[in-house]
């Protein structure tokens, strides 16, 4: 008999996203990206909110069906399918490629919520994913939502199950704010 890998994302919600879930609108959008058997569109669909998940994976997205759309696309090799479109609330665990993350940061909606969560430098001395393109440098998640309001972060260890991780609950201006972003405060300029 062929040993099959589980699926993931079919465990419990992330306590993080749980935790910062408050800040959506009542009916947002939630695009939930790489969202395995999906875990987190029926956390939100529980609640009330329309939702979207991609992923690569064929059986996960079957799975992820229950819940709301679910697309297969590697959008790590392909485009991304959701150009132009924008959501209430965007929710990633456990998933990271830097090439998307500008995509991904701007598919939150004008009021909508960035949630991300995901392995951090450090990670290597404790398990997997150990390689540096899929752990988070210190700042980098940050920087990436440097456009965004920074409602909660965090950066280090959890001891169950020991990770290194990244975490962030982000909101987009309902407006843009008056002076400079903070990309370029940041950039020095």
């Amino acid at each position: 008999m062929k040993d099959v890998a589980p699926l993931h994302g079919t465990g419990a919600p992330s306590e993080w996203i749980v935790r910062w879930s408050h800040l959506l609108a009542a009916n947002a959008t939630v695009l939930d990206v790489a969202c395995g058997a999906g875990r987190h569109m029926q956390w939100f669909a529980g609640r009330g909110h329309p939702v979207t998940g991609v992923d690569r994976s064929p059986e996960a997205t079957e799975a992820a069906g229950a819940f709301g759309q679910a697309i297969t696309a590697d959008i790590e090799s392909g485009p991304w399918p959701f150009a132009g479109q924008t959501f209430g609330a965007v929710v990633v665990t456990n998933y990271l490629w830097r090439p998307r993350m500008a995509d991904i940061v701007a598919a939150v909606a004008p009021g909508g919520v960035l949630l991300y969560e995901t392995f951090a430098a450090g990670n290597e001395t404790v398990g997997k994913p150990s390689r540096a393109d899929f752990l988070l440098q210190p700042g980098e998640l940050l920087a990436a939502c440097a456009d965004l309001r920074v409602v909660a972060y965090e950066d280090g260890f959890l001891p169950e199950p020991a990770r290194f991780v990244q975490r962030i609950a982000a909101i987009r201006a309902r407006e843009p704010l008056a002076g400079p972003p903070l990309r370029a405060l940041l950039k020095g300029n």
